[in-house]
């Protein structure tokens, strides 16, 4: 694995320079919880599923509706699949969601007792579930030190060069070896959250970023 750490800095001073970041961060925008709507752990990992190349704001369009219809993970697991594609047709690839939905409702069912796994081993065997959905319920529900790496956390991190890998998985091992356990969920939900609503993809809103002296992205419009 490359180090994220550049001839002229150590990694000491690179956990330092992502501290700084963090508590401008939290300085400028306090605000700092997952943006899916939810009221159980089982509602946080459909809501998540369906957010997989969908915006947070479409899938909260979704889910009112979907969680009156359907309660339980068995009751997703008895679906009628037509009937459910329907619900979460606008949150795209929705035969493919709904597939997953029913499968992972039935492992959940049967091989759980109807309540969401809280370790990183048992998440991952869902289907449908990778790392960053199974991170996304570790941190936010079961208060368990996690590293979500979305697009946005993707992309930041890396103009921002805390890491230099694309590949999600190793953007989050250097997350972790930058951060203390404890600030695994709320440091990556806060770079979540920037990406989100300031660095951008295609149009980043530099002038407006509370970061940009820390930021070395060569693209960066504001030096």
């Amino acid at each position: 694995m490359k180090s994220v750490v550049t001839p002229t800095s150590s990694a000491s001073a690179e956990r330092r320079r992502l501290q700084r970041i963090l508590t401008t961060l939290r300085d400028t925008a306090p605000a700092m919880k997952v943006e899916l709507d939810h009221r159980t752990p089982w509602e946080l990992l459909v809501a998540t599923i369906l957010s997989a190349q969908c915006t947070d704001q479409r899938v909260n369009q979704v889910t009112p509706n979907l969680f009156r219809r359907y309660h339980h993970p068995r009751d997703y697991a008895e679906a009628d699949p037509a009937e459910l594609e329907a619900l979460i047709r606008p949150t795209g690839f929705f035969k493919t969601k709904a597939k997953n939905l029913m499968q992972c409702a039935k492992v959940v069912t049967e091989q759980f007792h109807g309540e969401v796994p809280d370790t990183m081993d048992a998440l991952t065997t869902l289907p449908g579930v990778g790392r960053k959905t199974a991170n996304v319920l570790l941190g936010n529900v079961f208060d368990k030190p996690a590293v979500v790496v979305d697009t946005h956390v993707k992309r930041v991190s890396g103009r921002l060069h805390l890491t230099r890998h694309t590949d999600p998985d190793k953007v989050e091992a250097d997350l972790q070896m930058l951060l203390p356990a404890r600030q695994w969920t709320e440091g990556s939900q806060r770079l979540l959250l920037h990406g989100r609503y300031v660095c951008l993809a295609r149009a980043p809103k530099c002038r407006d970023c509370a970061i940009a002296s820390e930021c070395r992205w060569e693209g960066k419009t504001v030096r």
